[in-house]
């Protein structure tokens, strides 16, 4: 079932991006924000996501020379902006941190794969987690760059 999963979640994500759904939440709706467990829910799953990363055959080199650290926290304030949380994110732009990447849909979507799984170890609901993936969506046009 949870490859099924996969794949019918890999499809609607292609749907959502292709349809252009998915800008960021108003945020002052934290409803999402709070179904993702707050900050230290968020916490856990970019934890999640970003170890899986690291270890993933199919993406870990793309992590080569990038502090793990660094990242999940970057990632985290991410999140918590897009879902409507206090956080402040400061990072770099989607595009400029990702243009010398050379990022192909299979990076990407091995990724979203990842963000998945880190969310299924927290028992996000699958509602939940669409919603995320929704406000992640529109990404992949600055981060997919070949």
């Amino acid at each position: 079932m949870r490859s099924a999963r996969r794949m019918w979640t890999a499809g609607a994500l292609a749907l959502l991006i292709g349809m252009g759904v998915g800008a960021p939440a108003n945020a002052a709706d934290d409803a999402l924000y709070r179904s993702l467990g707050g900050e230290e829910g968020i916490a856990r799953i970019v934890d999640g996501m970003v170890d899986r990363a690291y270890a993933d055959d199919r993406i870990k080199k793309k992590f080569d020379g990038v502090n793990p650290k660094a990242l999940k926290e970057s990632i985290r304030n991410q999140f918590c902006v897009l879902s409507g949380g206090s956080c402040k994110y400061e990072g770099e732009t989607m595009k400029n941190s990702h243009a010398h990447l050379a990022l192909d849909k299979a990076d990407f979507n091995a990724l979203v794969e990842d963000l998945q799984f880190a969310m299924d170890d927290q028992q996000v609901p699958f509602a939940v987690q669409n919603r995320l993936l929704a406000l992640l969506a529109p990404m992949h046009r600055d981060i997919i760059t070949r």
